[in-house]
């Protein structure tokens, strides 16, 4: 029987063997995640393996509730042993779930812990880790893994103080901020919350904002804190992009009436969504940088775990929303305008793959390599399968090289591990391909292919240095 997580895991041919020999040395550039500035500004360590793993991790929270853990081990104030003792309960159910394989692989390569976790070894687990994690600070952490750069998500009406004291630092990684404006029209339908929002976000940038056209100076004035830095991109996170065409004087009425508190509609709030989306397209092109869009999630299903938890707690789910026309209605009206920005498409409906592949092939370019990207398997498909199909359907209908790879979306830093287990399936992806006679042996290519999609085209498509 083959040892669980041995060298060779997923690496099921000797070619295979041989290019994983290239990407496991390449660099990681994480270019979406959640990490807290902070944390790693502030070079972080923690008290025990609970807080690293689970205070911020609604991935393990979705899976203790599925197991029947009680919320007060999840995300509540419980003892932190008691809270590690469930999660180790819980894993020995998930087999065939990427959690399994994350949590093995982590304590495997920063800790040194081989054990498989469960009820039998959590006291175990717990003190080895614990024992070792002053020596395990934020930062090197991540350079343990290799990682060069990483791209945190950020709100408008964050100062970016902590990006600039990690700059001024000189410490390794290169942390830069990436501009995240959708609070501006996703809370109007929660007019007190908006208000808030926007209230915080004319303090930041030290002007009044009462129409459309203050809300957006805003958000630019904002921009120009992101570009200054460091910030390479922006993210926009939608069920769908709108199928209408935009409409500035409509959607001004509609923020000079959330200013005064009125109640706004969903379709209303599309007329903001249309405005900030092609504003950033706009600023995107004329600075350089990368826009991502985010499709497809149904946010916070549950109205008893918002009230109790908050968002981000495990309650979003997959949506099914129509997305072909309102996608190709938004970038054909940027490429007309001569504002499509290198542009980044992700999907989190599994069943959109080829519509999204096909979508981002419609707009390539000459002098600008994949100027529309169809992005790494995301939230609910970054998995060995989703990743799979991913690369399966990319090589058949886009094209492989281009591929800007992988990332972690994650709130740990322990997820780097999530890149290892991508550059295996793509390295046992491309072994097969050459055993059964479709690729030509020619290791040489095959190197250079892997290490593009690693690391390198991520770094070009990004602008990185």
């Amino acid at each position: 029987m083959p040892d669980f997580l041995s060298d060779r895991f997923l690496l099921t041919t000797d070619t295979a063997v041989e290019l994983y020999r290239v990407a496991k040395t390449q660099p990681i550039v994480d270019v979406h995640n959640h990490l807290v500035p902070a944390d790693i500004a502030e070079n972080r360590t923690w008290e025990t393996i609970t807080g690293l793993w689970l205070d911020d991790d609604h991935y393990k929270w979705r899976a203790m509730r599925l197991a029947g853990v009680d919320e007060s081990l999840i995300t509540g104030d419980a003892d932190p042993a008691d809270r590690f003792s469930a999660w180790a309960a819980t894993l020995p159910r998930l087999i065939g779930n990427p959690l399994y394989v994350w949590t093995h692989l982590e304590l495997r390569r920063v800790f040194g812990i081989t054990e498989t976790l469960g009820p039998a070894t959590a006291d175990y687990v717990y003190a080895k880790a614990n024992e070792q994690l002053g020596e395990w600070p934020a930062q090197r952490m991540l350079n343990h893994f290799g990682v060069e750069f990483v791209a945190t998500t950020d709100s408008p009406i964050d100062d970016l103080a902590h990006h600039g004291l990690h700059r001024a630092s000189g410490a390794a990684p290169t942390m830069a901020p990436t501009f995240r404006p959708d609070a501006a029209h996703s809370l109007l339908n929660d007019p007190e919350r908006w208000n808030a929002w926007v209230d915080a976000l004319a303090a930041v940038e030290d002007t009044t904002i009462d129409d459309l056209d203050s809300l957006v100076s805003a958000l630019r004035s904002a921009h120009g804190r992101f570009r200054a830095a460091g910030c390479r991109a922006s993210d926009h996170g939608l069920a769908a992009v709108p199928n209408q065409p935009r409409d500035t004087e409509a959607a001004d009425g509609v923020v000079r009436r959330a200013r005064w508190g009125e109640p706004i509609s969903e379709a209303e709030a599309d007329l903001v969504l249309l405005e900030v989306l092609h504003v950033t397209a706009e600023l995107a092109v004329q600075h350089d940088l990368v826009m991502q869009l985010h499709l497809g999630p149904l946010r916070n299903v549950s109205p008893t775990l918002f009230t109790r938890v908050g968002p981000d707690a495990g309650a979003d789910v997959m949506g099914d929303r129509p997305q072909a026309e309102g996608l190709a209605r938004f970038l054909g009206e940027l490429d007309a305008a001569g504002s499509l920005p290198r542009l980044v498409l992700y999907n989190l409906n599994p069943s959109d793959n080829e519509l999204f592949v096909t979508m981002a092939g419609a707009f390539g370019r000459g002098g600008s390599e994949s100027h529309v990207q169809w992005g790494p398997p995301w939230w609910f498909n970054d998995h060995e399968e989703g990743m799979r199909r991913q690369l399966d359907v990319l090589a058949q209908i886009g094209q492989l090289a281009g591929f800007i790879g992988m990332l972690t979306d994650s709130r740990s830093i322990l997820s780097m591990t999530r890149h290892e287990l991508f550059r295996r399936v793509l390295c046992a992806k491309i072994g097969d391909q050459v055993e059964a006679g479709l690729f030509p042996a020619d290791m040489h290519h095959l190197g250079e292919l892997v290490a593009d999609i690693c690391c390198a085209n991520a770094k070009r498509f990004f602008g990185l240095s």
